[in-house]
């Protein structure tokens, strides 16, 4: 077996994915977007999805142009945007999470814009500080590693690659260089919502990922329901949920956008439904 990353240090992640593999037992993943709807709903909804089965969560970092990002992602993004989420307020709800919860590890996803804004070394310092366990940034090519990627490692924030149906063998080596955490496999091709992931191809893919990588392997883009989250389940490591639990938020909003007394609770029934345990 060839290996193109090494894991640098001990995370939540890794330790997370090794209790999971002692279980015997895929992990879930939730998506939201970070201050959807407003700050006060998202910490009360943030709280309280390990106890509804999150093992990991992966916190949207809402952009303006958001290029990857299917319809629902982007307007959550502007909910929260609209209701003043910034990066500083971010890492404060990361902040205020982790006084509760120092074991479900918590991972931002985003675009680098926000971060190259905010001065990309404060972020990290900041990041680390404030209890987060690693990043996905969705359009920074490996080429650009040591903008981003490598300095991060070095604060001791693990750095997570997506790898899709597209990533051919020839580009897999730079894909997984640098690598940590676990790998992101988008199961199927284009914005995220936009299609369903069918279990065939997926398992394919990752029986091919393994050959050249010890990472943990998630899979996410078009898993909605319990039923493709279990089907999913026997070969990935964990599953990724996103556009569906973000389209509960949205469907818990009433007229005027705001979010009904009931959407927390709502929301965190629909996780109980996925929770692989």
């Amino acid at each position: 077996m060839s290996h193109f990353s090494s894991e640098p240090f001990t995370s939540r992640l890794t330790t997370r994915f090794a209790a999971l593999k002692a279980a015997k037992r895929c992990g879930l993943v939730t998506f939201v977007t970070a201050g959807d709807p407003d700050a006060a709903t998202f910490a009360a909804l943030l709280a309280g999805l390990p106890r509804a089965g999150a093992d990991i969560i992966e916190l949207g970092m809402p952009f303006s142009d958001p290029m990857a990002d299917g319809p629902t992602i982007q307007a959550a993004g502007l909910r929260a945007l609209n209701a003043g989420m910034t990066l500083a307020k971010i890492l404060d709800l990361v902040h205020d999470f982790r006084a509760q919860d120092q074991a479900t590890p918590l991972v931002l996803m985003g675009y680098f814009n926000p971060i190259y804004a905010y001065g990309a070394e404060r972020f990290l310092k900041d990041a680390k500080a404030a209890g987060t366990d690693g990043l996905i940034v969705v359009d920074l090519p490996p080429e650009e590693d040591s903008e981003l990627c490598l300095p991060a490692l070095r604060e001791g924030l693990n750095f997570i690659r997506l790898v899709t149906p597209t990533t051919d063998a020839k580009r897999l080596p730079t894909v997984l260089n640098n690598a940590s955490g676990f790998l992101y496999y988008v199961s199927v091709t284009g914005i995220t919502g936009n299609k369903q992931a069918s279990a065939a191809p997926v398992r394919e893919a990752i029986e091919r990922l393994r050959q050249s990588t010890d990472l943990p392997i998630a899979v996410g883009f078009g898993i909605t329901t319990p039923e493709q989250a279990r089907a999913l389940s026997s070969h990935a490591d964990a599953v990724v949920v996103g556009s569906a639990i973000v389209n509960r938020i949205a469907a818990g909003l009433d007229a005027n956008g705001k979010a009904k007394p009931e959407l927390v609770n709502d929301v965190l029934n629909f996780v109980r439904t996925l929770a692989l345990r």
